[in-house]
């Protein structure tokens, strides 16, 4: 979408007519959204790069990783269309290509219909929090993933997408912050993080430093955990 252009691999999306048959090299997103071989064998890459780093790495900590890339990887374009042009794409038909590293390739539907500004939170909220990404959150927490970090998972993959929207659209900050601010306050996400001075810091940890050699690597900027002992 023309919309997206510039803002980085996260945000760039394909788009295809409704109904449409997914070409060859595309599959539907729904089947890496729920507990199946897709998703399994997405954990699996994941845990076997951390694990190329030497360390005894958990599953849950490979797939609390591959949740919080999927969910940048969908929130990232839904924010920024919704912020930038009152746009919220369904996932219901939406196409991904199961590659290996990076962000993976997906397609939207290019027949979007504009909402009213009033209606954008609530549309979100329906078509993407509590559409693919609850679904991608029960999915996950299969692998004894806890609650309280998939939710910080999503609440850090939204205000990630948030920080690079508003250095490169800065025309967009207002509209960013209101509608972060309004999905923040109500589930899923509520509780899930704080803002002191303006900076967000997450009320849970992703893991990631479990994957290091002796559970010792670095913690992320927004986790709990910065700035003290794990």
């Amino acid at each position: 979408m023309n919309q997206l252009a510039g803002l980085g691999p996260f945000f760039a999306v394909e788009t295809h007519p409704p109904g449409a048959a997914p070409p060859r090299l595309w599959r539907p997103l729904a089947e890496v959204l729920d507990d199946g071989p897709a998703l399994r064998h997405r954990v699996g890459q994941v845990h076997a790069a951390l694990a190329a780093g030497g360390g005894d790495v958990e599953l849950r900590v490979a797939a609390s990783v591959a949740h919080l890339g999927m969910a940048a990887r969908l929130c990232s374009p839904a924010l920024a269309l919704a912020a930038g042009h009152h746009l919220v794409p369904d996932f219901a038909d939406a196409w991904w290509q199961p590659v290996t590293g990076g962000a993976m390739p997906l397609s939207l539907r290019a027949d979007l219909t504009p909402v009213a500004p009033s209606e954008v939170a609530g549309a979100f909220a329906e078509r993407v929090l509590n559409g693919p990404m609850a679904r991608l959150d029960r999915a996950v927490g299969a692998f004894s993933l806890a609650a309280k970090v998939r939710q910080g998972n999503l609440a850090s993959a939204l205000n990630g997408a948030a920080v690079v929207l508003r250095g490169e659209r800065p025309e967009w900050t207002d509209a960013v912050s209101v509608l972060l601010a309004t999905l923040e306050q109500s589930p899923p996400l509520a509780g899930a993080a704080t803002r002191t001075g303006g900076r967000f810091r997450r009320t849970s940890c992703c893991l990631i430093y479990r994957a290091a050699p002796g559970r010792a690597g670095p913690k992320c900027g927004d986790c709990v955990l910065t700035g003290r002992p794990a």
